[in-house]
């Protein structure tokens, strides 16, 4: 992977990983060419409850299991391995000093932009790679809109929004779902449904 032009970082705590985050992946990496997309799990998110996320092992293990036949897609135990909350800013860096010759691009949502300025030195993160963000088909980034107008001009030069099909799937609907005990089938992979019931997560 050294030698790679473009590479695509996606973020998350994927708990758990589900068929919108792939898709979003796959967008991402057609439309802007990326060589790689490295799927990013995180240990501690600073800005979710710890205490309300499942297990990093059983998150990493159905990242394997979802991702396992694309030859694109990879998965880093960075965040994981790593000992405190998980900043975007030094998984960053990270990657700079490892691809210092590869563009590289934060893929993220919509949510993740709405709250960029809490960040961790997120003016400077703002500076240090491209960011897609994936937004539903006919949604506009405006930089006039009032929740978006406090990011900094260097955020915005580097934004590059990707509108991605408009499943409306999210993994607190799928954690609430098996909870409850209802159906999670076409939600997510089938070899993660399986892991799902056959460890007994989220009930």
């Amino acid at each position: 992977m050294q030698n790679i032009k473009s590479l695509g970082i996606f973020g998350g705590t994927f708990d758990p990983i589900h068929y919108g985050h792939l898709i979003a992946a796959e967008c991402a990496r057609q439309e802007f060419g990326l060589e790689r997309v490295i799927f990013l799990p995180a240990a501690r998110p600073p800005h979710k409850n710890e205490n309300n996320i499942l297990d990093a092992g059983h998150r990493l293990h159905m990242v394997h299991l979802a991702i396992v036949g694309n030859p694109a897609f990879n998965l880093s135990t960075l965040e994981i391995e790593r000992q405190g909350p998980s900043y975007t800013i030094d998984s960053i860096e990270y990657f700079r000093s490892r691809f210092p010759r590869t563009e590289i691009y934060f893929i993220m949502g919509m949510d993740s932009l709405l709250i960029f300025g809490s960040w961790k030195e997120y003016q400077r993160l703002a500076g240090l790679c491209r960011f897609i963000v994936c937004t539903r088909p006919g949604y506009v980034m405006d930089k006039n809109n009032p929740s978006l107008a406090d990011l900094p001009d260097v955020l915005w030069d580097n934004l590059r929004a990707l509108q991605i099909p408009g499943l409306d799937i999210s993994s607190s609907d799928i954690r609430q779902r098996v909870r409850h005990g209802a159906a999670i089938k076409y939600l997510l992979p089938s070899a993660v449904e399986e892991y799902i019931h056959r460890e007994g997560l989220y009930r």
